[in-house]
């Protein structure tokens, strides 16, 4: 089930589903997934929620905890149309296709991966899975590139070419 809260341009209830199943599908996940397109208010009350941390942030993941009913649901990923729609200018590439990128992301850590403990293996799958799903560069590899690591460095990088 895709839900939009907040509206993001060229992106359709229809279209982010079947991305949604082409990319679960891709990545070897059993189960549906449902996706949450929502506010940057929105995900800062889930992230305050959920993992202690007072901002908003383009992503998050909720895996089907184990004694659920629903036993071949995945779980769930939230994303921020807000978010996604400023990374996607500074990327100069469409906020329809940013929001795909999280939510292949979102996937991925259904999936079990963790970027910050896996010794890269995260990232190499989201590369050959946004390969194969025509998408461009990953959160895991722009928090990486030009900057020796440091995903704000990077984006404080791109921010000035965007806008010198």
């Amino acid at each position: 089930m895709v839900i939009f809260q907040k509206r993001v341009a060229d992106l359709t209830e229809l279209a982010l589903g079947r991305f949604i199943t082409r990319a679960r599908r891709a990545a070897g996940l059993k189960g549906p997934v449902d996706v949450l397109v929502t506010s940057n208010a929105e995900m800062k009350s889930l992230n305050q929620r959920f993992r202690g941390k007072d901002k908003a942030t383009d992503v998050l993941s909720f895996p089907s905890s184990r004694d659920n009913p629903r036993k071949k649901f995945a779980g769930e990923i939230a994303v921020s149309a807000e978010i996604a729609a400023h990374n996607a200018r500074l990327l100069g590439h469409a906020a329809a296709q940013e929001v795909k990128i999280l939510v292949l992301h979102g996937i991925l850590h259904l999936r079990g991966y963790d970027h910050e403990r896996d010794k890269g293996q995260m990232a190499r799958r989201e590369s050959q899975l946004r390969a194969q799903l025509r998408l461009p560069v990953g959160l895991i590899e722009r928090a990486h590139s030009e900057s020796g690591g440091s995903a704000k460095a990077a984006q404080r990088k791109r921010t000035r070419k965007v806008y010198r």
